[in-house]
């Protein structure tokens, strides 16, 4: 009987980020992931922006677990932490927690919107394209 194996997903995009704090801080950029199983995965952000009228960044690296990671039609939950360094005005870095909403996480692409804390209230949109296993996931 032949063994199956997960395939892994990878994932890139785009986002956009709001951390409501003092001052407060904005930043866009890329994202990328890989979900080395089906239900986890280990997603980077890097974002540039403006903190306070001056130039700020942020990176962050983030273990999600996703609730329904195969789905082709609907919107899945997710939740994780991480960590994360702001620079620009101030450069400090940060323990994250996050709860997320994504559509289709089992199709080729799909928005997801997240909010957590880190740094302050943290508020992030963003849009995913995924490839399985070499190959871009049909449906979606």
């Amino acid at each position: 009987m032949p063994v199956l194996h997960a395939q892994r997903v990878k994932e890139v995009g785009v986002h956009a980020t709001l951390l409501a704090a003092d001052p407060a801080v904005w930043v866009s950029g890329l994202y990328g992931a890989l979900r080395p199983s089906s239900r986890v995965r280990v997603a980077a952000l890097v974002g540039a922006g403006v903190s306070d009228d001056a130039f700020a960044w942020r990176s962050e690296l983030l273990w999600q677990f996703l609730l329904t990671p195969r789905a082709r039609r609907g919107v899945g939950a997710y939740g994780g932490g991480g960590i994360a360094v702001t620079g620009g005005p101030d450069t400090e870095g940060f323990l994250v927690l996050v709860v997320g909403l994504e559509a289709r996480p089992g199709s080729r692409s799909g928005w997801a919107f997240e909010l957590g804390v880190g740094g302050g209230l943290r508020l992030s949109a963003s849009y995913r394209w995924r490839r399985i296993g070499g190959q871009i996931t049909s449906g979606g």
